[in-house]
């Protein structure tokens, strides 16, 4: 390690300005198709069961697609209701806080539900930045073609339109709301370029925007008096006798019993999938990604979409092992890192698109053999220092604090060597299909954040993640409590339960126990 350390230093000054050209189409799709995980044929299985039958998904997700209800044996009395509600929220996180805000100023009786605290989510994790097209020389037309073509022209086009043009909206209720975006000394928002952006029109919070974007939707949440239930994941969507979804039931962690939730509309916001680890990968994800919402709503009959589309983070940490899989923002590289194999080579150009970043450094690891050794694995480097060299002592401290502190506890300045990285489980492209309304195939079910799929495609761009909570959180949010005002709702049932029950026992088909919720960890598992 210390000696290709060295090689790095020693070919830092003649990479200081030099450029290298992108990868040409063909050249992108011929490493996809080799190097990235999505492309290996041993980390899927063809579904046997459900809206999606014969389609391929994640192994890992499959178990639990075609797994066993947690409601499958148990006795439950229906009549017996705990909370009766116009609008039911599952999930705490950005996309969860935006609906309940909008539905609660639709004039709707909300409630929200979470798995462990309110703010407990991938947002708070997000670090780069959220896009939006809103200085003079972009558009929210330039940031669709370059939001498509990152997506390999596979986006659903209403549901990218309503992203991009909604983009600049959505930072300003956020502004309105008390978020606190890095500005110039005149008030202008700094924005910064981000993979596969044409313009710059990134906008952050120094490198803890997610944090300081879930810090103003949770007190804004808690000042308007929403009520609020954590501990209590939802196991089981409810749906009425004539297929309409009418609530969830909740499984409370302290009281250790299920609670029955009656909603005239539901609001599926569970996040992502990253606990799941695919193929042995860490993950950046928080400690309940665990696809909750995917299972949910397709054991009730909503379709999905791109469910074999994953986004690995080409920069999670290598080293050191107490935060092995954590994410190294893009932010790093978008102001000057560069990324370089063990001989202190550049291989590509530091921005592009991270589907192609990703299986750039695993081909770099594994076919050409310059990696190098890192904990079990292989890692390349990624040179920091180049940051100041480029723009000035104290840009590190000033833009990417977080990174500066996260490494110096563990005795590493970015500032003055470079770090390993590898990719990173990080996002889930697909999910829950749904329309330009955020609703689904399922009367009264609605999604918003990563439990969506279509929007990106099957890959997406930095700091547009972000922006999607807000749009259709806040879609979902506004068309939910709309939509109660005129819902009613017959006997409640776990009827689809069964007949799904049935399905899998005529396909033979048994996976695990379904949802998972939390992750287990036992000693010695190998997650690379």
């Amino acid at each position: 390690m210390l000696k290709s350390m060295a090689k790095v230093e020693a070919t830092r000054a003649q990479r200081l300005h030099a450029s290298i050209e992108r990868f040409t189409a063909e050249e992108k799709d011929e490493l996809l198709k080799e190097f990235h995980p999505d492309y290996s044929s041993k980390g899927f299985k063809v579904l046997e069961v459900g809206p999606n039958k014969g389609q391929k998904v994640p192994v890992e997700l499959a178990q639990l697609l075609e797994g066993k209800s947690r409601l499958q044996d148990v006795e439950l009395d229906l009549e017996k209701v705990d909370y009766d509600v116009d609008v039911l929220v599952i999930g705490g996180g950005g996309a969860g806080a935006s609906a309940a805000l909008e539905a609660h100023n639709g004039g709707a009786n909300v409630l929200v539900v979470t798995k462990l605290r309110m703010g407990d989510a991938n947002t708070m994790m997000a670090e780069g930045g959220i896009q939006a097209a809103d200085k003079g020389n972009d558009s929210p037309a330039q940031h669709y073609l370059d939001a498509f073509g990152g997506g390999h022209y596979k986006n659903i086009p209403e549901l990218l339109e309503e992203l991009v043009t909604n983009g600049p909206l959505a930072i300003d209720w956020l502004s309105k709301l008390g978020v606190m975006f890095d500005k110039e000394q005149d008030g202008t928002m700094v924005t910064t370029h981000g993979g596969g952006t044409s313009r710059k029109r990134m906008h952050a919070c120094a490198d803890y925007t997610g944090a300081e974007i879930m810090r103003v939707l949770r007190d804004e949440v808690q000042n308007r008096g929403i009520s609020v239930l954590e501990f209590s994941p939802a196991v089981e969507l409810l749906l009425d006798e004539e297929g309409k979804t009418a609530g969830a039931v909740l499984w409370d962690f302290d009281a250790q019993e299920y609670k029955v939730v009656r909603a005239k509309c539901v609001i599926m916001a569970t996040g992502g999938a990253g606990r799941l680890h695919y193929q042995g990968f860490p993950t950046s994800n928080h400690y309940g990604a665990t696809a909750d919402g995917l299972v949910m709503a397709y054991r009730a009959g909503a379709p999905l979409i791109y469910a074999d589309a994953i986004q690995y983070h080409p920069t999670g940490v290598a080293y050191p092992a107490q935060i092995y899989g954590a994410l190294v923002t893009e932010k790093v590289r978008s102001i000057g890192a560069q990324l370089v194999n063990s001989e202190g080579e550049i291989f590509m150009h530091p921005l592009e698109t991270r589907d192609v970043a990703a299986a750039s450094i695993i081909r770099e690891c594994t076919a050409r053999g310059k990696g190098v050794k890192a904990l079990d694995g292989v890692a390349l480097w990624l040179d920091t220092p180049l940051i100041e060299m480029l723009h000035g002592e104290g840009t590190i401290a000033k833009r990417i604090p977080g990174m500066l502190r996260m490494y110096a506890k563990f005795g590493i300045d970015l500032r003055k060597e470079p770090i390993l990285i590898y990719p990173t489980l990080h996002y889930q492209n697909g999910g829950i299909l749904i329309d330009k309304d955020a609703e689904t195939k399922l009367p009264g079910l609605f999604v918003a954040g990563e439990a969506v799929g279509g929007i990106h495609g099957t890959n997406r761009l930095m700091g547009n993640s972000l922006l999607d909570i807000i749009v259709f959180g806040r879609i979902a949010g506004t068309k939910a409590a709309e939509a109660a005002k005129s819902v009613q709702l017959g006997k409640l049932s776990l009827e689809h339960v069964r007949r799904y029950a049935e399905e899998e026992k005529a396909a033979g088909v048994q996976g695990e126990l379904s949802p998972k919720l939390l992750p287990v960890y036992t000693h010695g598992r190998d997650v690379r």
